[in-house]
């Protein structure tokens, strides 16, 4: 054998040569590639030599071929890194060790060569072999970085997550699609179960060749990404053949390269290589060069393996335009043919034609789930064809490409059905192809055309994949025609801005209006309405810019890594897409002549960076070259690029600098600012001159202009805008310039003659140049986002952070809207049948109305009460239903603009409003289940029926949660479950049909669920439902039977699907876009897919006339339907889509024939339903009369239904509201237990941001706990043998020490932590907590004990978690979710990764594992235990179930309890009261007793001893001891053997024990929130830990701080020591809640120095003496509840307030009231102080001062001596409440109170035009500072031995003011709302409430650190209305 050089070969010679090329190698690599160069020269030669350029380069160290990872050590981890889940494991398939890469996060789990990104491979080889498997049902990414010869780095990403084709000119995207079989379709994405081991073979010569036009270099970094196993990579310059081995090449002489023994993979002999693995070559190398590359083909002739040897290749399509100009569009099919060597020249693109195999396999389409464009030459591209669904349509200059993965094909069956070999396709070129096409494909279409299929899915006829209908053989699966294409075009946008409200600009003849709406560009012409649009964004555009001479336009996508679009604004084509090396964009700026843009925003590490392009070649189809870009440490907020396209300008937070482009470099200057450096600098403009820019305007934050001149870099000039000043007179003055505070201005804009400035105070202002006076101003509904004047300078375009844009006319002095929008995404919409009106509801909070014909607002509803979040309109009426997150239906005319009815039947959110088409009924559903039936006929819409368990209770409001057939009477919903679809008749309510979808596919492997719902036209009577697993059924709305099934309709399941009224197209929404299918019921659909949201549609429908489409998600899109829907005769049209003969049509809709005999008295034939009038309409409601259940046919003999509970018509004058024993139904998703932990009801969230101080300078340290959680679910923790005692308290773990009574307090839970688990070494502590509105799952997190640190943080359940527990080795950790969540996961306790989880079928109430043995745990439920056993096999780890029933003689009931006794004994509790023992051996239940009256919740065992708790607030001890004798007799066992021992009673239900080991003593807690130590010896039970169990409504400590009181809603006084903080008196009133409560001064000795004063809700005061224990008096100087009270200075006096408004003077000693202030009746007081003064103070005699404060915003403060029974009024404050456009659930009370640093200030906080703390000075009668608030206060606190302030906010964030040194810090700790803070008077201590936590402080000294409260400043007096009390309401005059 010739062992010559060859020039096939450069830089390598015989074998022997070059020794320093082989060092190192290994003997099977030598061995290898001496096979490889003795094969090479047995076939046909190439005569075309390797390019030098590329051959030159390389080393003969990577040849043949390298190992990657033993060449970089990949074991060793020092060229290459590692990080996540990266093990080594041994792989049984091949029999070696390979690396298993896994996590839930691909970004964080990786394998990375080289080290770091700095570093280079340098691996020359052109193919890539990378030997991988992918995890089942998991995801991979596969990252390559190779250099091009340009030095140019290039990513190429192939992923299964990737569900499109994506390239730029720096990264390619290439996405995998697993082709499913039949009988198991899979998801695209995630790969399927039994993925086989894979070679995948990449050509990266010949990928950057096709798709980027790049000459290939090297390669420099791979990462591999979870989840997937690696067993190597490999680089070489040989095209290998992994199915043939060195010995079969050699033996049949074949001319191919065989895979090396190293690379190969083990085959089993006798078997073939297709039979266990998969190949892929990407690209394909059966193509063809296009002539424009000027490669010309000199391959050799494809070689062939000879007979039945040959396999089939996987398909592999990829197919595209590229967005280089000079390579034309390819087409790539799958290789027919085996395994080749390839080319010596990279792989020649093809010349484009299909044959007739190609085009067949074009035909034999299914459903899918994503575009592919077959992309032809314009010489060559086959015309249109409608049998075979291919069709002509033009694409935009993207890439398109699919990679498909074929799994599991048989390939050896395929090769013998046909025949045992394989034909090749036949030439191109050869007369045998031209004959097969047919003549309608002759290749003539137009230049530029695409063949494009609409679906994804192969029909093969062997046994290979297939995806085909349901029903439908193979072979008659055909497309049908579905012209045109596209059918939709998008006609208007109802919406403006998305990402940000700045953008809006003019064009330059000032006719059109540019601006964003979410991911969409619009052109809105302003005379005639009309939208042009800019369509391709993926995300909402975050800037825009367009030249001076509006040719180009250029937008840029906030979606980081952020990409910028150029367009030709003239014809709306994409001129040019790159990625901007900014992260982030958020500024566009371009010059006059558009050739520069320049581009602001963030680089990847947050830096502030500018970069100026190059565009001046875009439009002549050039590139966009970057020509300076430039880092800087300035802030920039707004940037300005100057007519002669190198001058610019910028301005940001204490900076405004001059930019210069020069020489290819931006350079820029500061301008000197002087005095105003610390400015807020928010937009800049040039000014419009004929030479230049000489002056630059700035606008700041505080209200200031600066004039900047640019030659001299100075500022010239700077005035300030002030706030409006109403004077002593009626007239307003007119903002002016001068010095004070300024209005902060957002937005100018100039042109020649003037300046337009936006503000945040809603005004847009006009003002001449030189800023005399004010010329016009207009007053917006929001502030002003951003200004722009029109070129002509006689219009002003205007912008509001509300969704507004609108244009002000100078001249007239007109203002037009031009656009409206919502402030967050669409919900829902419904159009009116009648005026072509749309109705749209919103997160905003609002439901607007709009004219479908000028898509302008008609009306606009924002209830302040309740969230909307449904809408449907009367068909016949002018009425508009809405449905509420609380459960409210309205109805509203629009025609009066007022409400007509209000119901309140739902205990949950509105889900779904339906109405009838006939307008005789309106549906609601709930999300507790609940469906309502009305009356619409009646004129007050009365309620008929209330039905609970109806509805599904796990869908979230939906517009397709109810359909209503077109005959109006069919009524479909999901529901009871969400696996399970019921219809039922509209006027009784009777259930018809119910569908299990979830047993429509016996062989899937998860349990599928229904989404949507919807009917469709009469007479079909189908009824589709769109499921979870992303699939459409088409059922027989009579029986239940399948008619047609679409699978992979969209990447996620169907939110939302309408079908027309001809049923001709469906329209379904999935993720962000929608689709549109052709003819759903017929065999195969056609299919088309829009996009522009740019978040998931949330809704789709048809308008009335069927000519348009809606859909709704970020914003409302009305599209065009360019084909209308031929209206033909129903009867021809149904035989198309009903396989069905036409005799059974009347079987489809039982209720069709009857519904015309509504309203008539006959009666229908039996069996059938009739509704009439009268008496039959009664039966029909109480289900005397009316179709029998069981009657229709139940599909997959479904058990009968359960029956509903249907409540009556509500009597008249009710308020509506339902009781659960009346209208509902149990719900049986949530178990009637309570030992289910059910988180407590909270209107309250977390904090969107927060100043908490650095650790070791907090002003505040948490020092106690008072209470227990009671609400919690073994909550509890206690071990004896180390003293370790931990309980939960909200959201806090409090770890206590018995002896000495100190705490330690574990922060981290958002939530209130639901339950505890401690591990048997005592040395961690699992604790959960619910989800929370910063995080969709709850939140588990596992505590080091010793340290007190948080070891883990988990998410993983989707609500709260129900029990914890440990193994006995403490290896494994269950969790168990709760009733909604229902899942068991085992984490491992080494590094706490999800080992194992499992689907529970019913809730569990408590896990547990088996004593001594980890593989074994027990769960119980509804009526059953289930045992669980964990089986390990390798790696995996398996759960094992058996589900044990109870015994049919011991009766069913709810297990609620479970605990291990002496092996093999598991003792359960029930809800019924008795305990279950169980034979784990033998699973049976063989002993049962009574064991209490009420539901067990709690059981502890230890030997011979059982300790049972209840709700029946009884603790038992049981002896036992004899159980384990009696487990041989089985149920004839008597339970006489079993003997009760003690019992105690505590005062709540036993939520949580914890013994010691003889079960001698312990502590159990209770509902109430006492922890009790239990002595079962001594037969006592003592109060370690207790707490209130209501809310608490008051709390102050006594003037000696050693007490403190609380009082709360169960109407309990307490009183607790300070020190211990333990309770020491009670005083209880019995059905009466305690709402306020005081501590009498000191030093008054006739008075007694401890006494409380407590007002009560029925307006009655008591006093009580703390010294003496007992009351001293009870007044009643209220008629209504009593909400503050205080005692005077000296102590003799009483002051109330009650929620009228009335103040009381009262004098304990006589029980007398001797005055009432009437001043603020009408309002609730909310608070009332006193403090002493000096006699003659602020003009007034008296010795005391006190006031009173109100909730309509208004304090008065009184003088007063109450010896001589004087009171005067000295001030009256009144601060105006804002008109909130979203107030709050709850307002925010008014608060106020003396300053004790200050005797002449007040400190009041309440509802205001800002959110901020006042100071109001007595003496100037006016605000002298203000300290702002990032929210409302809540409750307020003052100091006295220092100047602190604490304020309480409803989002769960207590702040500490220091106004000495103008510091704030928060602190966070409470799980709901700080609704009170009180210091102690030393200022030592501090106490917050939140609900019923009470949390002791520690205020310690300042140490000079804090977060400086921003904009606090002494202020110029600010009058305050001080207009008093309204007349006649003063009961004391003023002097």
């Amino acid at each position: 054998m010739a062992r010559g050089s060859r020039a096939g070969w450069p830089g390598r010679g015989r074998v022997g040569g070059e020794r320093s090329g082989w060092r190192g190698r290994s003997r099977a690599a030598l061995e290898a590639a001496a096979g490889a160069q003795d094969l090479r020269i047995v076939g046909p030669q190439s005569s075309e030599p390797r390019p030098t350029s590329v051959s030159s380069r390389r080393p003969v160290w990577q040849q043949p071929f390298l190992n990657v990872f033993r060449h970089f050590k990949v074991d060793e981890w020092k060229r290459s890194s590692k990080e996540g889940d990266v093990a080594s494991v041994m792989d049984k398939t091949l029999k070696s060790a390979v690396y298993r890469i896994r996590g839930s996060v691909s970004a964080g789990n990786y394998i990375q060569l080289p080290k770091t990104s700095t570093q280079s491979l340098g691996l020359t080889g052109r193919y890539l072999y990378v030997l991988f498997r992918p995890l089942p049902t998991k995801h991979f990414i596969i990252h390559l970085d190779v250099s091009t010869e340009d030095s140019q780095v290039v990513r190429m990403s192939f992923s299964n997550l990737f569900k499109e084709f994506k390239s730029t000119a720096t990264w390619l995207q290439f996405p995998f699609i697993w082709e499913a079989r039949l009988s198991r379709p899979d998801q695209a994405g995630a790969a399927p179960p039994g993925t086989r081991w894979t070679c995948l073979q990449l050509d990266l010569q010949a990928i950057l060749l096709t798709y980027l036009n790049r000459c290939y270099r090297h390669l420099r970094s791979v990462r591999l990404c979870a989840s997937l196993l690696v067993r190597n990579l490999y680089t070489s310059d040989l095209c290998f053949d992994p199915a043939v081995t060195v010995t079969e090449a050699r033996r049949d002489k074949l001319a191919v390269t065989p895979m090396p023994r190293e690379m190969a993979f083990p085959v089993p002999k006798g078997d073939r290589w297709h039979d266990h693995y998969v190949h892929i070559r990407f690209p394909s190398d059966s193509l063809e060069a296009p002539r424009e590359l000027g490669w010309k083909s000199c391959s050799p002739p494809e070689a062939g393996l000879p007979g039945p040897g040959l396999q089939l290749h996987p398909r592999v399509v990829a197919g595209g335009r590229t967005l280089q100009d000079g390579i034309s569009a390819l087409v790539q099919t799958s290789s027919l043919t085996a395994s080749r060597r390839a080319p010596l020249v990279p792989a020649p693109l093809p010349e484009v034609s299909l044959s007739c195999e190609r085009l067949g396999a074009l035909a034999r389409v299914g459903a899918g789930d994503s575009i592919h464009v077959f992309a032809c030459t314009p010489a060559t591209a086959p015309a249109a064809q409608d049998d075979i669904g291919v069709r002509e349509v033009r694409v935009s200059r993207q890439l398109w490409a699919s990679l498909h993965w074929a799994q599991g094909a048989d390939r050896q069956q395929q090769a013998g059905q046909t025949g045992g070999s394989e034909q090749e396709p036949p030439s191109p070129k050869s007369k045998d192809a031209a004959c097969a096409l047919p003549p309608a494909l002759s290749p003539t279409p137009a230049p530029g055309s695409l063949v494009s299929c609409h679906m994804v899915g192969t029909h093969s006829g062997g046994g290979g994949d297939r995806l085909c209908p349901v029903g439908l053989s193979p072979g008659a699966c055909r497309f049908q025609s579905f012209l045109p294409d596209p059918i939709l075009r998008l006609k208007g946008a109802i919406g403006f801005g998305g990402h940000s409200s700045r953008w809006a600009l003019w064009t330059k003849d000032g006719a059109s209006v540019v601006y964003p709406c979410h991911a969409v560009v619009v052109v809105l012409h302003i005379s005639t309405g009309e939208q042009r649009f800019f369509l391709g964004h993926t995300d909402k555009v975050s800037a825009l810019a367009l030249d001076g001479s509006n040719l180009l336009l250029a937008s840029a996508q906030a979606q980081p890594p952020s990409l910028v679009w150029l367009w030709d604004f003239r014809t709306g084509g994409c001129l040019s897409m790159f990625q901007s090396p900014l992260h982030s964009v958020c500024s566009l700026s371009f010059s006059d002549s558009g050739a520069v843009l320049c581009g602001v925003g963030k680089d990847g590490h947050g830096r502030t960076m500018v970069v100026a392009w190059g565009t001046s070649q875009a439009s002549l189809g050039g590139e966009v070259i970057i020509l300076a870009k430039a880092h800087t440490d300035v802030d920039v907020q707004s940037w300005a690029v100057a007519s002669d396209d190198t001058r610019m300008a910028s301005c940001g937070r204490g900076s405004v600098r001059l930019w210069r482009l020069r020489a290819g470099a931006l350079r820029s200057c500061p301008v000197d600012l002087g005095e105003h450096h610390a400015l807020h600098f928010t937009d800049l403009a040039f000014e419009r001159g004929q030479d230049g820019p000489h002056t630059l305007y700035v606008c700041s934050r505080s209200g200031h202009i600066l004039e900047v001149d640019v030659q001299h870099v100075a500022v010239r000039h700077a005035r300030r805008l002030l706030p409006m000043q109403p004077p002593s007179g009626s007239h307003t003055q007119k903002p002016t310039f001068t010095s004070g505070p300024g209005v902060a201005i957002s937005s100018l804009s100039v042109s020649a003659t003037m300046c337009a400035v936006g503000s945040e105070d809603c005004y847009l202002r006009l003002w001449p140049l030189d800023f005399r006076a004010v010329l016009l101003e207009a007053e917006h509904e929001g502030p002003v986002s951003s200004v722009r004047v029109s070129p002509d300078g006689l219009r002003v375009l205007s912008t509001t952070t509300t969704g507004h844009l609108g244009l002000l006319d100078v001249a007239s002095h007109e203002y037009h809207v031009l656009a409206r929008s919502h402030t967050a995404s669409v919900l829902a919409c419904a159009v009116e049948p009648g005026s072509r009106q749309l109705a749209t509801v919103a997160r905003d909070n609002t439901v607007c109305i709009w004219d479908l014909v000028t898509l302008r607002q008609l009306y606009d509803l924002r209830p302040s009460d309740q969230a909307p979040c449904a809408v449907a309109f009367h068909p016949t009426r002018h009425i508009l239903f809405c449905g509420f997150c609380g459960g409210t239906v309205r109805a509203f005319s629009l025609v009066a603009s007022d409400a007509l009815m209000e119901h309140r039947r739902h205990r949950g959110a509105v889900t779904g409003l339906a109405v009838t088409p006939d307008g005789s009924f309106l549906f609601s559903a709930c999300s507790q289940g609940t469906l309502a039936q009305y009356d619409c006929a009646a004129p007050r819409c009365s309620v008929l029926r209330v039905a609970g368990n109806m509805v599904c209770q796990d869908t979230g409001p939906s517009p397709s949660t109810l359909a209503v057939s077109r005959d109006s009477c069919l009524l479909a919903f999901v529901g009871p479950s969400k696996y399970t679809v019921t219809v039922v008749g509209t006027a009784s309510l009777d259930e018809l049909l119910r569908v299990d979808v979830s047993a429509l596919d016996p062989a899937g492997r998860h349990r599928d669920s229904a989404v949507a719902v919807c009917f469709g036209p009469l007479p079909t009577g189908h009824l589709l439902v769109s499921t979870l697993s992303s699939k459409v059924l088409v059922l027989d709305a009579a029986s239940g039977r399948t008619v047609q099934e679409l699978s992979g309709v969209h990447p996620v399941a169907c939110s939302s699907l309408a079908l027309s009224e001809d049923a001709r197209l469906l329209v379904t929404a999935g993720d962000r876009a929608i689709k549109v299918w052709d003819s759903p019921a017929q065999a195969y659909p056609g299919c088309q897919v829009f996009i522009g949201h740019s978040e998931p549609v949330q809704s789709v429908a048809f308008t009335p006339d069927q000519r348009q489409v809606l859909s709704v998600g970020d914003t409302v899109f009305l599209w065009d339907i360019l084909a209308y829907p031929e209206r033909t005769p129903w009867g021809r049209q149904v035989s198309a889509l009903i396989p069905c003969p036409p005799a059974t049509w009347h079987l489809l809709n039982p209720m069709s024939r009857f519904c015309s005999a509504q309203g008539s008295a006959k009666t229908p034939p039996a069996g059938e339903v009739g509704l009439g009038t009268g008496q039959q309409e009664e039966e029909a409601a109480s289900g005397a009369c009316g179709l029998p259940r069981r009657q229709v046919p139940m599909p997959l003999s479904q058990a009968s239904p359960p029956q509903l509970a249907i409540s009556p018509t509500p009597a008249e004058g009710s308020d509506g509201a339902s009781s659960p024993r009346d209208t509902m139904a149990p719900t049986a998703t949530r178990p009637d237990c309570y030992r289910h932990f059910v988180p407590r009801f909270k209107t309250s969230c977390l904090p969107q941001s927060a100043a908490f101080p650095p650790a070791g300078c907090e002003r505040l340290r948490l020092k106690a706990v008072v209470g227990y959680s009671g609400n919690g679910r073994a909550n509890m923790v206690w071990r004896p043998d180390t003293g370790f005692f931990a309980y939960t308290c909200g959201s806090l773990v409090v770890v206590e020490d018995l002896h000495s009574g100190s705490q330690q307090h574990w922060l981290g839970h958002p939530e209130e932590v639901s339950t505890l688990a401690l591990s048997h070494d005592a040395q961690a502590l699992a604790s959960t907590s619910g989800c929370s509105s910063k995080s969709a799952r709850c939140q588990i997190r596992v505590w080091d004990v010793c340290t007190g640190a948080c070891r883990r943080l988990i998410f993983y359940h989707d609500s709260a978690v129900q029990a914890l527990a440990f193994s006995p080795d403490d290896r494994l950790l269950a969790t168990v979710g709760d009733y909604s969540d229902r899942t068991l996961a085992l984490w491992s306790t080494a590094t706490y990764e999800l080992v194992t989880s499992t689907r529970l079928l019913e809730p569990v109430h408590s896990v547990a594992f088996g004593p001594g043995e980890a593989t074994k745990l027990a769960c119980v439920g509804q009526g059953a235990i289930t045992f669980w056993f964990l089986q390990q096999h390798g790696a995996d780890i398996h759960l094992q179930v058996r589900r044990e029933p109870l015994p049919v003689g011991v009766g069913a009931g709810e297990l609620t309890s479970l605990c291990f006794g002496a092996p093999p004994l598991l003792f359960c509790g029930s809800n019924a009261g008795q305990v279950y023992v169980w034979d784990t051996r033998s699973r049976r239940c063989f002993l049962a007793w009574e064991a209490d009256d009420g539901e067990i919740g709690v059981l502890l065992c230890s030997g011979a001893r059982l300790v049972s708790g209840s709700n029946t607030r009884r603790l038992r001890l049981w002896a036992v001891g004899a159980v384990p004798e009696l487990r041989l007799k089985g149920l004839g066992a008597r339970s006489g053997a079993v003997l009760l021992e003690r019992e105690l009673m505590l005062d709540g239900a036993i939520v949580s024990a914890a013994f010691d080991d003889q079960l001698s003593m312990g502590i159990a807690g209770t509902t109430a929130g006492t922890l009790w130590y239990v002595s079962w010896a001594q037969g006592t039970s003592t109060r370690l830990v207790s707490g209130h169990r209501n809310k608490v409504n008051e709390v102050a400590f006594s003037p000696d701080e050693a007490r403190c009181a609380t009082c709360a809603e169960d109407g309990s006084v307490r009183v607790w020591s300070v020190a211990s903080m333990e309770l020491v008196i009670q005083f209880q009133v019995l059905s009466q809640s305690c709402l306020c409560l005081a501590w009498s001064p000191p030093s008054r000795r006739h008075l007694g120095p401890q006494r409380l004063v407590a007002g009560y809700s029925d307006g009655t005061l008591r006093i009580f003496s703390v010294s003496r224990t007992e009351m001293e008096i009870k007044m009643r100087p209220h008629p209504s509840a009593l909400t503050a009270v205080a005692f005077t200075a000296d102590g003799q006096i009483v002051l109330s307030g009650d929620k009228n408004g009335l103040v009381a003077v009262s004098r304990p000693q006589t029980g007398m009231t001797v005055r009432v202030v009437r001043d603020h009746q009408g309002a609730p007081i909310s608070a009332i102080q006193c403090r002493s003064k000096e006699h003659g103070d602020f003009g007034v005699p008296g010795t005391e001062l006190w006031l009173a404060a109100s909730g309509d915003q208004r304090v008065s403060v009184w003088a007063a001596d109450w010896l001589e029974d004087r009171c005067e009024l000295v001030g009256w404050l009144s601060f105006p409440a804002p008109a909130l456009t979203d107030p709050p659930g709850h307002l925010p009370p008014s608060l106020a109170a003396f300053c004790p640093w200050d005797s002449d200030l007040l400190v009041c906080a309440g509802l205001g035009p800002r959110k901020e703390l006042l100071l109001y000075s007595l003496h100037q009668k006016q605000v002298v500072e203000t300290v702002p608030l990032p929210l409302f206060a809540l409750s307020l606190s003052l100091s006295v031995g220092a100047r602190l302030v604490a304020v309480g906010f409803t989002e769960r964030l207590l702040r500490l003011v220091d106004f000495a040194s103008g510091s704030a810090q928060d602190f966070a700790g409470h799980d709901d709302s700080v609704h009170l803070c009180r210091f102690s008077p030393s200022t030592r201590l501090l106490l917050t409430v939140a609900h019923n936590e009470v949390l002791l402080w520690e205020v310690s000294a300042a140490q000079g650190a804090g977060t400086t409260v921003p904009g606090a400043q002494e202020v110029s007096p600010v009058p305050v209305g001080t207009a008093g009390p309204p007349a006649g309401h003063r009961a004391c005059s003023r002097q």
